[in-house]
């Protein structure tokens, strides 16, 4: 049972950081956390005269450097003059050559966001009247590609680690001190320093990078990690690798003179470790609190208090329980995790579970700010997810907690048993020793006592080989006792399920970080819409119908798109899907894309919102150019059927 149980705990750990790094992958670049809710000129909009700036108004304060916004005429060259400026509060403008010939001009934008989140995108608008134009008006990828991945998964291993520091460390100090001198104990909680220490290095070199050309050259250049030294995010993470510095004396420490320490000596130094190791804790989860989601917005001053308080309670829960599986699979055989330990962490546990629920709760009400950003927003339906983990997460905990209270009850027989095997091996050990007395005793004479000095001294060899032995058996022993023990066997199922649950809610929790508040969401969809206004007189609504069949059982029907006013700038998008006999029938999924080969643009992802049975639509669609433009409509009919179907329609 020994030799299958690690490999198989190694699959299992394995397969679920697969899973959690898959879920980093298929999150795609870093949503704006800062959005852009207005600009002079108007999205879409058409002026009769070239406007001297444009100005572009962000729901939060923003960092831009000289090629943060640009202007671009038809053919693609720059038509602003000198780098942006603020012009109060959120707003930055930058101007624009005089004299400025009529066409559709392209604003694009990458800045950076309070919150330390790259933020791009890009919009058009025209003078006298829209022309045509080379520049593609979709948003960059800001935190995308293969630098945004990288960063990505520095975050996930940063937090990872922040939680096996923090949570192991705080699992042997108020719950098993013994385990201070348990050797895979002390490996896992340096591991989690290493990875921290790692990640935040890394996160430091990509950073300009990231936030800027996201080439892998810019990694390397130190000019941009000067740059990046002097943000607010730059200072974050130095200011964690010292506090890492600090966390190394206190893990040199926790291991060495604490572990050394008798029961008496080591209860007056737990004090003092942790005071210390909490203002630690304290100091690294600020470094996150300081420099994202909590740090702008509503409220900041509270938020960041409460969100170091949600970060430990996090590493406390989370580490602890990583720490807990380890010593139960991994720890030697001599030296079990005691039942009372495992009680002492499930109080810790549940603490920490009431921590995050009170503070879980102002973070969801500050970040979302309505009960429909629950399931409207891409960050709503994240914590909806995370919630979900969370419950999953607590009720294994309380099964836990029973084989916890099962086991109690069979320690006192273990205890028993062991006290036995104890006594009968003291016996044997004294009759050993009185016989190897009598045996020397016999020997008289001179070249007697040499002989038997020789055999003396083998049979000490032979008796230290048997010593030995026979302590392999009975730690064999007490092994195969332990392992055969039900509850204990059922106490290390139920940890390994909640530490899986947890690495998936800990990818969950990253990606949400990296995610726009839904509140700010909410916020920038109301102003761009109220901020659009029409570019150019309505050519009439255009009207496509495209039989479908996705081969699945209920998988034909038609679906009918009407764009309205079918122009460049913003569009009202309607879509209908109806069924073989011409009723509204819903299904589970419908995207659309908008692409114009000829012009190398998109395909352009539009989102629409589930209005009725049967219909869908999405308002400011935007159609950057005029021509024949491609309008693909995938419609998924279960979870493994689905089409692409697709018309040419004429725009502009």
């Amino acid at each position: 049972m020994t030799q299958t149980t690690a490999p198989r705990v190694r699959t299992l750990v394995l397969l679920l950081l697969a899973a959690a790094c898959a879920l980093l992958a298929g999150a795609g670049p870093a949503s704006a956390h800062a959005a852009l809710t207005g600009s002079d000129p108007r999205q879409g909009a058409v002026v009769d005269r070239a406007p001297a700036q444009v100005s572009l108004t962000f729901s939060e304060s923003v960092s831009m450097d000289d090629d943060s916004v640009r202007v671009l005429d038809p053919k693609g060259k720059r038509v602003d003059d000198g780098g942006p400026t603020g012009t109060g509060g959120t707003t930055y403008a930058v101007k624009l050559h005089a004299g400025l010939p009529d066409g559709t001009y392209t604003v694009t934008y990458q800045v950076v966001s309070a919150d330390s989140h790259p933020v791009a995108g890009a919009y058009t608008f025209s003078v006298g009247a829209p022309s045509e134009t080379s520049v593609s008006a979709t948003a960059q990828a800001a935190g995308g590609g293969f630098i945004g991945g990288l960063y990505g998964v520095g975050r996930y291993v940063s937090y990872a680690g922040f939680a096996v520091l923090v949570g192991g460390a705080a699992f042997v100090l108020a719950c098993w001190p013994r385990g201070s001198g348990v050797r895979v104990v002390q490996r896992f909680v340096v591991s989690g320093w290493l990875a921290l220490t790692a990640a935040t290095l890394l996160l430091l070199l990509l950073r300009g990078s990231y936030t800027g050309s996201g080439k892998v050259a810019d990694v390397f250049d130190l000019g941009l990690l000067g740059e990046v030294l002097q943000t607010k995010t730059g200072a974050a993470l130095v200011s964690r690798l010292l506090l890492l510095a600090a966390a190394a004396l206190f893990v040199a420490v926790l291991f060495g003179a604490y572990d050394k320490r008798e029961d008496e000596e080591r209860r007056d130094l737990t004090f003092g470790l942790a005071v210390g190791g909490t203002v630690v804790a304290a100091g690294l989860a600020a470094t996150w609190a300081m420099s994202e989601h909590a740090s702008v917005g509503l409220q900041a001053g509270l938020a960041m208090p409460v969100d170091v308080v949600h970060l430990i309670a996090v590493a406390t829960w989370f580490g602890g329980l990583a720490a807990l599986l380890v010593a139960l699979y991994r720890g030697p055989a001599d030296t079990p995790v005691p039942t009372d330990a495992v009680r002492r962490f499930s109080a810790v546990a549940f603490g920490s579970v009431v921590a995050l629920v009170v503070t879980g709760t102002y973070q969801s009400w500050r970040q979302l700010g309505s009960w429909t950003a629950f399931t409207d927003t891409r960050y709503g339906q994240l914590l909806l997810a995370k919630i979900a983990l969370v419950a999953v997460l607590v009720g294994i905990a309380y099964f836990s907690r029973r084989w916890t209270a099962r086991l109690a009850d069979t320690a006192a027989v273990v205890v028993r048993q062991r006290g036995k095997a104890r006594g009968e091996r003291e016996k044997a050990g004294a009759k050993a020793s009185g016989g190897s007395k009598g045996s020397g005793a016999s020997k008289g004479t001179g070249a007697s006592k040499g002989s038997g000095n020789a055999k003396g001294s083998g049979g000490s060899q032979r008796a230290a080989q048997l010593a030995r032995q026979r302590a392999a058996v009975d730690a064999a022993r007490q092994k195969r006792q332990r392992d055969a023990d039900p509850h204990r066997f059922a106490l290390r199922r139920s940890v390994l399920a909640e530490a899986g649950v947890a690495v998936v809610l800990l990818a969950v929790t990253t990606v949400l970080t990296q995610t726009e508040p839904g509140r700010t969401q909410e916020e920038a969809t109301a102003a761009g819409a109220s901020s659009t206004a029409p570019s150019t007189p309505s050519t009439g609504a255009v009207t496509l119908d495209m039989p479908f069949d996705t081969g699945g059982q209920d998988g034909k029907g038609l679906v009918r798109v009407e764009l309205d006013p079918a122009r460049v700038g913003a569009n009202d998008l309607h879509l209908y899907v109806e069924g073989p006999d011409g009723t509204a029938v819903d299904v589970p999924e419908v995207k659309v894309a908008l692409t114009q080969e000829a012009k190398d643009i998109g395909p352009l992802p539009v989102a629409p919102d589930h209005i009725t049975t049967g219909h869908w639509s999405a308002s400011g669609v935007q159609i950057p150019v005029a021509g024949d433009w491609e309008v693909a409509v995938t419609v998924r009919t279960s979870d493994i059927d689905q089409v692409t179907v697709s018309k040419n329609a004429q725009i502009g």
